[in-house]
């Protein structure tokens, strides 16, 4: 299984994302979401069970706080493309179900897949 660190390497030198990389932990998230969207984090984490939940719930907010740390539009779209593209590496590493292959993943990025 690839490490996280090199599946982030991956998904950056794919799609060229340069911007900082949020940690893919609660204080991580907690620290880079704008201050308005902590609310909305916390009722969703008091409704977690244990499991792919959190999972689901930590790829979500992951993704909400490296666009909200991106400083326009185009690095806001860049930092999205990342993060689906490191959650859809792991999942595959992690043997998820529902795992894509990297040219299916590039596919849904340039928006060639449903």
């Amino acid at each position: 299984m690839a490490a996280w660190s090199e599946i982030l390497q991956e998904a950056r030198e794919a799609v060229g994302f340069t911007g900082p990389v949020v940690p893919r932990n609660l204080e991580g998230i907690r620290a880079a979401l704008r201050s308005d969207r902590l609310p909305d984090l916390d009722t969703e984490l008091a409704t977690l069970s244990e499991g792919s939940a959190f999972e689901a719930f930590l790829d979500h907010w992951w993704t909400q706080s490296l666009a909200d740390r991106a400083t326009d539009a185009d690095a806001k779209a860049l930092a999205i493309d990342f993060a689906d593209l490191a959650i859809a590496l792991r999942a595959k590493a992690t043997g998820g179900s529902g795992t894509y292959t990297q040219a299916e993943v590039e596919d849904m990025l340039k928006g060639k897949a449903s």
